[in-house]
């Protein structure tokens, strides 16, 4: 399988930086603006949130629970609260405080998890982020959204600080190329097109879009077949209207995530489309069950073919099935 593409575009940035920068802008007029970090400044790229507003940062310390509880409190009197933390320690250990003094309570907390997915790779399974979309999405009243480039990042940042709603925002650490310079509409729960074809359908999410993107470029120009790449950031509540309009096209639908093939992207499409009578071929790809190995994101992706070359191979076999 092939390499994943490297990014070369000056231009791209972490998405992380990108919500940095938008939160910076959005407090240096909004007070009610707070970032609440579980000694996460340096991962989450708050540092120069915290040099510039200090009174508008709370630093927990590692106590995930007591972050999301603090930032749970602070929403509930009108402050606009983005609780940060690395997405495998804050959807997991702060599960119960989410759903209970978040959801439940109908906080709109903006609960950031960061170097999600493989984006920790090198420090081993203990440190991804896999379940956290099959976990969240259980949860009741909660929007979960996972920006694939840096228009994505800055719009779900600016729409996020004025929904009063309980949101979980999803970010890994690479630089992230503009997937489009059409389609510049952003929406939760709206799927963006960023690619037309009508021999194959791609939906992905979060960091996935990209190599999606170049596996489609690839399969044109190699074999002359014309997939649509759609960049599902909203994983809850998911745009049933686009997968039911691009499922009508009748070609195989494949899948694409940076998290277990249990629970989440995946599963979700499956279970709208079989639930309606849509029988298009179809294939999840992410990670599978079982002990993840060890490497970079990179590596990794490329091991369980989510580069790609790896996602144009299993889209060439699935219209091949």
């Amino acid at each position: 399988m092939g390499e994943v593409s490297v990014v070369t575009d000056k231009k791209a940035q972490a998405n992380l930086d990108v919500f940095s920068n938008t939160l910076q802008e959005l407090a240096s007029t909004d007070r009610q603006i707070l970032v609440v970090t579980s000694d996460s400044r340096g991962s989450g790229k708050l540092v120069p949130f915290g040099q510039k507003y200090p009174a508008q940062h709370i630093e927990i310390g590692i106590a995930e629970q007591n972050l999301v509880g603090v930032a749970a409190g602070l929403a509930s009197t009108g402050k606009k609260v983005f609780a940060v933390s690395p997405a495998c320690f804050l959807t997991a250990r702060s599960f119960e405080q989410i759903k209970t003094d978040v959801a439940y309570s109908d906080n709109p907390v903006k609960l950031v998890g960061i170097s999600a997915g493989v984006s920790y790779g090198a420090l081993g399974s203990t440190h991804h982020s896999l379940h956290d979309f099959a976990a969240l999405r259980a949860v009741h009243n909660l929007i979960i959204v996972a920006p694939a480039d840096n228009f994505e990042t800055e719009q779900a940042i600016r729409l996020a600080a004025e929904t009063e709603h309980p949101i979980y925002l999803r970010f890994g650490k690479k630089a992230m190329p503009l997937l489009s310079e059409e389609n510049q509409q952003f929406e939760f729960g709206k799927g963006r097109i960023v690619h037309e074809g009508d021999d194959l359908v791609l939906i992905a999410t979060g960091e996935t879009v990209y190599p999606a993107l170049q596996a489609a470029r690839q399969l044109e120009s190699i074999h002359g077949i014309r997939a649509t790449v759609v960049s599902m950031h909203t994983i809850k509540p998911l745009d049933y209207n686009l997968l039911a309009t691009v499922a009508a096209k009748g070609c195989p639908i494949l899948t694409v995530e940076e998290h277990s093939v249990f629970g989440g992207l995946g599963e979700a499409c499956a279970s709208f489309l079989i639930q309606n009578g849509f029988r298009n071929k179809f294939k999840i790809m992410g990670i599978p069950d079982e002990y993840t190995v060890t490497g970079s994101q990179v590596e990794i992706f490329n091991h369980y073919g989510l580069s790609d070359s790896g996602i144009a191979e299993e889209g060439l076999k699935l219209i091949n099935k």
